[in-house]
């Protein structure tokens, strides 16, 4: 692994998965409706648990929710929730299992009524521009924000559940909506 500098995440330094999604993902605007939603389904199943725990059940979390298509996971029934539980692949919480699947029944709501999920996250971020931050190390980045609280709560007025202002915060930086790599790391710049 080539020795950039990057965010001072001491956990994460040798681990691969950690580096590539680094390098290749975190901050990377996102607008296609399929990956924010997957990343959704993702940031809300690492509530409570480390990032990398995610990461590491990331391929078993695209085949047990259909690749992340919200149509059919709004689709799962009783006995996809029962499987779904019985996979070791996945975070067996029934509470996170739940709220995906009823998170992909509200996604497809904004989607019907704004024509995409893109539309609807990106429209809270002034120009629909990414916010680029100044930190110098990961200890002065935020757990959450007021944009991220009010992202949040309209979430939750739309039905959606385990979307807490860390948590969105957690994902407006996964989807680039907010660059928080620190200033010496070769992401900032090149984002």
């Amino acid at each position: 692994m080539e020795k950039l500098p990057r965010c001072d995440w001491d956990y994460a330094k040798n681990d691969p998965a950690y580096i590539n999604y680094h390098d290749k993902e975190w901050g990377v605007p996102v607008h296609d409706d399929k990956k924010l939603f997957e990343m959704l389904v993702l940031e809300s199943a690492q509530a409570g648990l480390s990032w990398i725990t995610i990461l590491r059940k990331r391929n078993s979390y695209i085949k047990a929710f259909a690749g992340f298509d919200p149509e059919l996971v709004a689709r799962f029934d009783s006995n996809k929730k029962m499987a779904l539980m019985r996979d070791s692949g996945i975070i067996r919480n029934e509470r996170k299992i739940n709220s995906a699947i009823l998170n992909a029944k509200c996604f497809l709501e904004i989607e019907n009524e704004l024509g995409s999920f893109d539309e609807y996250i990106w429209g809270f971020m002034p120009k629909r521009m990414q916010l680029r931050n100044s930190w110098e190390k990961t200890s002065q980045i935020p757990s959450s924000t007021g944009l991220s609280a009010k992202i949040s709560h309209d979430l939750k007025r739309r039905s959606f559940r385990f979307i807490g202002s860390t948590i969105i915060y957690s994902y407006m930086q996964a989807i680039g909506m907010v660059n928080d790599h620190i200033t010496t790391c070769f992401r900032y710049n090149e984002l």
